[in-house]
């Protein structure tokens, strides 16, 4: 494209044989030598740049995205109705640590300010987290936080905050269930989040399957509240103000101080995705991830089925044997979820999707792994398990935004960059999200929800690099306390969807 004036198009690798629009194109058009749209092409879709016979490849980021369903001329705008979703790739000859880089990006700074933990890895915020065994008790806890912030943290002013674990778990679950590992892990871990500095307080009910010993062996009247040992509403709030009290008097006591960035851990995360995603967003994300890394941060991704169809180019980066085959076991394990569903990976564009211009989720994981950056990953974690290395690593999620979420943060994230093309006010409570826009048309948009806005790079404004080095300083102004990302400063929580592939009796 021609950097001298706003590009018409974008063409990832010269492989492709489609481009897509960086604003909508009108019919009549040469958006390049020999190329003229056909028809009205909407911003961020594909244009054939040649003939396309019925059943031949279509191809964006060098790969097949699928076949074509009827011939398409030239200048045709290419939409999700006119592929057919190609075979996944393998997982049984998979070939692993051809492509181990070592040249990353150097990183400014090497520190950042956060609270030190031992034994785990620092927070970025000191909240008091409040563990729900079962969502019965939710609506007292509600209640008692309201209490909890409005008369004890002015009291306790180096407490950042209260957060209620509450979750859908605990009661009417086949608790013995082989997946049940899943939720029960999840929840466990959160218990020993790095953002709540080591406090445990636990709020359950008292006749709910997941018992308090199945999360934690810090069983003692410290920290585990049973509300049927209470006698009604006004003793239950009083009693969880009172156990709240002690633990914010410990948690005040907590300073930030300055720390190696071993002691961050950060997740990667895309939502309402678009097809800028993959050549703005993402990719920057992905710049900052490798300058964590290099740094010796912690950085997670996700998203099974946003990374399925890149596992080839995964397993290239997998450090040995070892982690690549359990990449492999991830992928064959949600492959077979979903198949006992009556699914597959095709289930996942949502419209938002398709309007924004990925025709399918080859397309979309395409774009997707892009967050990654290009780091070894060094160790891969089944859903909700907590990391034993530093460095880059793949934790099994769904794809879904407000499932991913709580995963990554069982899995120990204390900060989540969060990167969207057609925009969401997704948050979470437990730690602070970063937004990062695919164009410039969505900042514009929320200029108050987004924080970072990596449209400039398919304007050639700015490059990858620059903005994800201005991401990486971002990231660490807000892990050290120094600024505030948009969705933590309005308080846009959402719930806590813990994954759980087990049966609900």
């Amino acid at each position: 494209m021609d950097q001298k004036k706003k590009p018409l198009y974008i063409r990832v690798s010269p492989k492709d044989n489609v481009a897509i629009t960086v604003d909508e194109v009108k019919k009549g058009v040469e958006i390049m030598e020999g190329v003229v749209t056909s028809q009205d092409i909407p911003r961020a879709h594909k244009i054939a740049l040649e003939d396309i016979p019925k059943d031949g490849e279509i191809i964006r980021y060098g790969v097949v995205l699928g076949y074509a369903i009827d011939p398409i001329a030239k200048g045709d705008w290419i939409n999700e109705n006119m592929l057919r979703l190609p075979t996944p790739p393998g997982l049984d000859h998979l070939t692993f640590a051809t492509n181990i880089r070592t040249d990353l990006p150097d990183p400014p700074p090497y520190t950042f300010e956060g609270f030190k933990n031992e034994g785990t890895y620092a927070g970025t915020r000191n909240l008091l987290g409040i563990i729900t065994t079962v969502q019965c008790v939710a609506g007292v806890l509600n209640v008692a936080v309201e209490r909890i912030r409005r008369e004890l943290l002015p009291k306790y002013p180096n407490v950042d905050g209260v957060v209620p674990v509450n979750h859908a778990y605990g009661c009417g679950v086949a608790i013995n269930a082989p997946e049940a590992k899943v939720p029960i892990r999840a929840i466990a871990n959160l218990c020993k989040h790095p953002n709540f500095g080591g406090e445990l307080m636990i709020v359950g009910l008292g006749c709910e399957k997941l018992t308090p010993d199945r999360i934690t062996d810090r069983l003692s009247e410290e920290n585990v509240l049973i509300l049927q040992d209470y006698k009604g509403f006004e003793e239950m709030v009083p009693a969880i103000m009172r156990m709240a009290e002690k633990k914010l008097e410990r948690l005040n006591r907590r300073k930030r101080e300055v720390l190696p960035l071993s002691d961050l851990i950060i997740g990667m995360q895309c939502g309402g995705s678009d097809a800028f995603s993959g050549i703005t967003a993402n990719p920057a994300a992905g710049y900052a991830a490798d300058m964590l890394v290099k740094a010796g941060a912690t950085v997670l991704f996700s998203e099974v089925t946003e990374v399925r169809d890149g596992i080839e180019f995964l397993a290239h980066r997998a450090v040995n044997d070892q982690v690549g085959c359990a990449l492999a076991r991830e992928m064959r394990w949600y492959d077979n979820y979903l198949e006992a569903g009556g699914a597959d990976r095709s289930a996942n564009p949502t419209p938002g999707n398709k309007k924004g211009g990925l025709s399918n989720i080859v397309e979309k994981a395409m774009g997707s792994i892009a967050k990654s950056g290009t780091s070894p990953i060094v160790e891969v974690l089944s859903p909700g398990e907590r990391p034993t290395r530093h460095g880059l690593i793949y934790a099994a999620t769904p794809a879904s935004d407000i499932v991913c979420g709580p995963m990554q943060l069982a899995s120990g994230i204390t900060l989540q960059v969060f990167m969207t093309g057609r925009g969401t006010p997704y948050g979470l409570a437990a730690a602070p999200v970063v937004k990062v826009s695919s164009s410039t048309n969505l900042k514009e948009m929320w200029p108050d929800l987004i924080d970072i806005n990596a449209g400039t790079i398919a304007t050639g404004d700015a490059t990858i690099e620059e903005v994800g080095t201005e991401l990486y300083k971002f990231i660490l102004d807000v892990a050290s306390g120094r600024k505030q990302s948009f969705a933590e400063r309005w308080k846009l929580y959402n719930d806590l969807c813990i994954f759980n592939p087990a049966p609900i009796t």
